[in-house]
């Protein structure tokens, strides 16, 4: 079902819809567009109120926007996500794969083609900030009343990045490959960029909008430590900036999602002042990667077959919580955990 949106990206505000009793939010990652795309099937079935594509949406890999347009033209006609977008509210944001190039971050030359490219394929509003504002394609939106509101907030994590740490070629096939760690080291810059001044303060605006629960998806993983690969532990003086900026406005009922990876899981850390910071990632809807990587925040297992997330929110139970899941293109569950809002409170007990 498509319901109304308010999106505080764009500064004209949408309906919300009123009296729901339930919210479903659906997302996914790394869906290559020359695959079979079966998983549609099953992410149809669940009706969800929103579907978030959180990068890799297409593997472009290219400076030319003809091959990179081919290739949203082609995911365009898969016959299950082009029935999902007719039924359903889409939203999106890119990672490497879709952005241009592999790992790329603010180097890569044709960025700003590659966002017409994305703004086009997903239906962009003509008047929405994300064709001209700076530091790229970052937006957030929010459905709901008061008492029963969620926003997503969708980060972009390529356009200002600087350049990765990498080990060498030898340390990497000697001690990292045999590990399944990728060739990434944290920088010690403490100056290095993840995403940019314009949008720090954007996300700090969006921080203190009132929301229930928030949603902030990123194309790479937030909590992850160890992987050895793309995520924001690559910077971790700016993955310090966000949960103290989490803590500062007092965010509370913030989620994290992100994809990438290439296999799914749960992850968390509990902030200073004792808030419990979740994070689900779901990769990839046709990409698998069974070689899955340490994680020091891992909750739980993983699994590395195609994937999707599903998160519902029960507004109306006695005590009002949200299921966080991981289904399989058969829509089965792989993992899950459910969370009380009431658990998502700064200054609250975690239970």
């Amino acid at each position: 079902m498509k319901l109304p949106v308010i999106t505080f990206s764009i500064l004209c505000l949408a309906p919300s819809f009123l009296g729901a009793e339930a919210f479903t939010l659906a997302f996914g990652s790394c869906a290559k567009e020359s695959k079979q795309q079966p998983i549609w099937s099953s992410i149809r079935a669940e009706q969800p109120d929103v579907f978030a594509m959180l990068g890799d949406n297409i593997y472009g890999d290219t400076e030319d926007m003809s091959v990179l347009r081919r290739k949203y033209a082609k995911l365009g006609k898969v016959p299950g996500f082009a029935s999902l977008r007719k039924e359903t509210e889409l939203v999106a944001i890119w990672d490497d794969h879709d952005y241009g190039e592999n790992d790329a971050g603010k180097e890569y030359p044709k960025k700003h083609d590659s966002r017409k490219a994305f703004l086009e394929f997903f239906r962009e509003p003509e008047d929405s900030p994300r064709w001209n504002q700076e530091g790229g394609i970052y937006t957030s939106y929010t459905w709901g009343e008061t008492g029963k509101r969620a926003q997503l907030i969708l980060l972009d994590t390529r356009w200002n990045r600087d350049p990765l740490l990498s080990v060498s070629k030898t340390e990497y096939a000697l001690k990292r490959n045999p590990k399944d760690m990728g060739p990434y080291n944290p920088t010690a810059d403490s100056s290095s960029v993840m995403i940019g001044e314009a949008q720090w303060k954007w996300l700090e605006t969006q921080l203190r909008q009132p929301a229930d629960i928030r949603f902030i998806a990123s194309g790479i993983q937030i909590l992850s430590e160890g992987t050895g690969w793309e995520a924001w532990s690559n910077f971790p003086h700016e993955r310090q900036r966000l949960f103290d900026l989490i803590e500062s406005t007092h965010a509370n009922g913030t989620v994290l999602l992100s994809g990438d990876t290439h296999w799914a899981e749960f992850s968390k850390v509990k902030l200073p002042s004792g808030y419990p910071l979740w994070e689900l990632t779901s990769s990839g809807l046709t990409e698998e990667w069974k070689q899955v990587s340490p994680n020091l925040h891992r909750i739980g297992h993983t699994t590395y077959k195609a994937n999707y997330g599903l998160i519902k929110i029960d507004w109306n139970a006695p005590a009002p919580y949200l299921t966080l899941s991981i289904k399989n293109e058969n829509g089965r569950i792989q993992i899950q955990n459910t969370i009380l809002i009431s658990d998502l409170q700064f200054n609250s007990p975690e239970s």
